[in-house]
């Protein structure tokens, strides 16, 4: 904190708490009337004009107030991070949403994406882990119909994924648990991908199933994507912010999000189960110049690893963030196997994110 005393910190932590509640810029009377700090107006006062020049406060030039900066929430965040103020209010909330396993990946994620935005109101981005990918444990068909049966594929990171193809009338449940067992043989232990190769190699010897195998292969191929599916929560959350009233602004922030394979490259985060925070600027991003991002990472059980993120407004309340992505990082990593992982914060934490509630709440 060069420069920065502990009154001065006071201060501007009072300041940063106030925008963070009202999205209106903060003035000496402000502080001096609502937090007891034991300071005169005209202290606060000086003290501000000093934050000001050290370019930790702004001022709007239709207001007598004064506004956080960008520097100003990052040195907030740093203290946050480095003094590990992170409450776990929020721990209820998140594990009540995931009491019951669901089966598909995309619907854990969806579902991940939903309740991070229904907490923080913020828009949220779940991305699928990346990495080694899955292998295959054993597969299964079960008839549906006398034409048609549901394939069921159980990967090692305990994914399921599942769908109904077109089969011969003439198999009946026992061919159709024959086909079961001789497909789990040959291909277990493999990906995805390779299976896809196998497939048609199990084809010249199963010539009387060949059209079941390719719906089975074209399946196989549909479903091996990496990073293909971007779950967004509350993408609209964002436009019910004072930041976000211009149409232009808006428009831009929602064009973005819809670019999914863009958006995950701004979200996605590498390393260990550690919170990255970038503020306005530092995301990169200039239709995020008035957000801030934060995410943090969730681990599988075979070490594949994916990212969950909230993006809101530089004025972002950090800590009750940071405490539900710890949660809902924690939560994932479980529910995917990796009963060990706990959420913390590394020492080489990114740049950091925002401060926001809506205004009046």
């Amino acid at each position: 904190m060069s420069m920065m005393d502990e009154r001065k910190f006071r201060i501007l932590q009072a300041i940063i708490d106030d925008y963070i509640l009202t999205a209106v810029p903060v003035g000496s009377r402000t502080i001096s009337k609502k937090y007891d700090m034991g300071l005169s107006s005209a202290t606060i006062r000086n003290e501000m004009s000093d934050l000001e020049e050290l370019g930790y406060l702004d001022q709007p030039h239709v207001s007598a107030g004064r506004i956080p900066s960008a520097k100003a929430y990052r040195l907030y965040v740093d203290q946050l991070l480095r003094t590990r103020r992170i409450p776990s209010d929020d721990v209820g909330n998140v594990q009540q949403h995931f009491l019951g396993r669901m089966r598909q990946m995309e619907d854990v994620i969806d579902h991940a994406a939903q309740v991070l935005s229904d907490l923080t109101h913020y828009t949220a981005v779940v991305l699928p882990p990346a990495g080694a990918q899955p292998r295959i444990r054993n597969i299964q068909l079960v008839p549906v119909t006398s034409s048609s049966a549901l394939v069921v594929i159980v990967t090692d990171g305990g994914i399921v994924r599942d769908t109904v193809i077109s089969v011969s009338e003439q198999l009946d449940s026992d061919a159709l648990y024959t086909i079961s067992r001789t497909l789990t043989n040959q291909l277990a232990g493999h990906t995805l991908a390779e299976a896809t190769v196998i497939l048609p190699h199990l084809a010249q010897n199963m010539q009387e199933n060949e059209h079941l195998l390719e719906g089975i292969s074209a399946f196989m191929d549909h479903a091996k994507g990496g990073r293909s599916h971007v779950a967004v929560g509350g993408a609209s959350n964002m436009l019910s912010y004072p930041e976000y009233s211009d149409v232009e602004k808006a428009r831009n922030f929602v064009s973005l999000i819809e670019t999914r394979d863009k958006l995950a490259e701004i979200v996605a985060q590498h390393g260990e189960m550690a919170f990255t925070v970038r503020i306005g600027p530092e995301t990169g991003v200039p239709e995020m110049t008035d957000c801030s991002i934060v995410t943090a990472t969730y681990s599988t059980r075979n070490g594949q690893q994916g990212t969950i993120g909230v993006i809101g407004p530089t004025r972002m309340q950090y800590s009750r963030v940071l405490s539900i992505l710890g949660s809902m990082g924690n939560q994932l990593s479980m529910l995917f196997g990796n009963e060990g992982q706990e959420p913390r914060i590394d020492k080489d934490v990114k740049k950091e994110s925002q401060n926001e509630e809506k205004k009046g709440s």
